[in-house]
This record gives C-alpha cells, structure tokens and sequence, in this order.
C-alpha cells in the first residue's frame, strides 16, 4: 500500500445532501455518486449542493454514451467509473475524461479481464464478485491480487469496514494506490456514519 498520507480515499453510495456535506469535513479524496437503477443507492436526483472539495466519481453500470455525458454536465463530474460490460473501445470513446473500471474479482483468473483495458482506463477497481454488481458489503481474498502484474494503478474495495484498519495497513501491492469504502460504514443504504468514518480514517492516516 502507499504511504497513508497519500492514500486516497473514496467513499461510494452517497446521495444525502447534508450526509454530502458532513463526508466534505473529513479527510477524504473522492465521492462516489451511483447513477445505476439496480442499486439501493441510486441517485435519482442531484442533491440540492453537490461536494465541492472533493473529485466526484459517478458509477455507471453499461450506461450509454449520452447518457454518461449528460450526467458529467449535471453533476460536474470528475471521474467516471465503470462497473458493467463496457469495452475498451466504449472507454476510448469517453476520452479525455478520468475513467475507473471495475472488476469483480474472486480468484486470480478474473484478473486477466484486465489486460484488455490497460493503457485505455486511468485507473482500475477489483471488488467482489457477488450476487449484484458492488455494494455486497463482502471482501473477497485480497492474497489473489499478488498475481496483479498490469500497470494500470487501482483502488481497493469490497467490503472493507471499521474493523479493517490493520487489515489495509497490512496490504501491500505497488500499484494500489487508494481504498473504496461504501456499505459497512451505512446506517442505511445511501446514508454513511459520518462518526464510523471518521475514526477509521483518522486510524488510517497515522
């Protein structure tokens, strides 16, 4: 893992506008937007003040082009990440945005997905492979990313939570480069414990 005072932090699955606000006082990097129907934390609306010291990153699952393009203007995004079946060729056509795409892994095999996009997406993000696409709340075994030998730099995520601060501390890989936090820090889907938050980023950065 990076140095913790360079890690970057991102927490996914927002849509409150005061919880938005709180997420601001905290020292975080990115904030996660999901604009995909299928999820409990799907932003049908923009929420009265969008974040403004943070990058915005809108999740989008095999969304069109326009329709990802439209919600860049809406919501003034930053990055875009993409956690469906899109090709290289989808990502290419989204250039120059700052793009993230998401591999659901589970074991070492799932990793060779990876080789198609390297040079197309700016960063990748391996979650879990579960029952619907992110959000699970599950970790899957982080010791398969040793077999990561791509160059793309990627961000960690699926079901980290409060207690895992050792366990990211522990992780060590020279392309990881940040952590995605979303449902174990939730008092409801799409509503974050800004206190939970708070305490593991501050264990986090020391």
């Amino acid at each position: 893992m990076m140095s913790p005072s360079r890690l970057i932090i991102k927490v996914c699955g927002m849509r409150e506008e005061q919880n938005i606000s709180d997420l601001e006082k905290l020292d975080i990097d990115w904030v996660g937007m999901i604009f995909w129907p299928g999820s409990k934390r799907y932003v049908g609306s923009p929420p009265g003040r969008l974040p403004q010291q943070l990058k915005k990153v809108g999740v989008f699952v095999d969304a069109s082009l326009d329709d990802i393009r439209q919600h860049v203007s809406d919501y003034q995004l930053d990055i875009i990440q993409l956690h469906g079946h899109e090709t290289p060729a989808f990502l290419e056509a989204l250039k120059p945005l700052t793009l993230i795409k998401a591999f659901n892994i589970a074991d070492a095999s799932d990793l060779q997905k990876t080789k198609a996009y390297e040079g197309v997406a700016d960063y990748f993000l391996f979650d879990t492979k579960g029952k619907i696409v992110g959000g699970n709340g599950e970790k899957f075994d982080w010791t398969v990313l040793t077999a990561y030998e791509g160059s793309t730099p990627f961000l960690l995520s699926g079901g980290i939570g409060p207690n895992d601060v050792q366990k990211v501390k522990q992780f060590h890989h020279h392309k990881c480069i940040g952590i995605d936090l979303n449902s174990r820090f939730e008092s409801a889907p799409g509503l974050k414990d800004i206190v939970q938050l708070q305490t593991f980023i501050k264990q986090i950065r020391l």
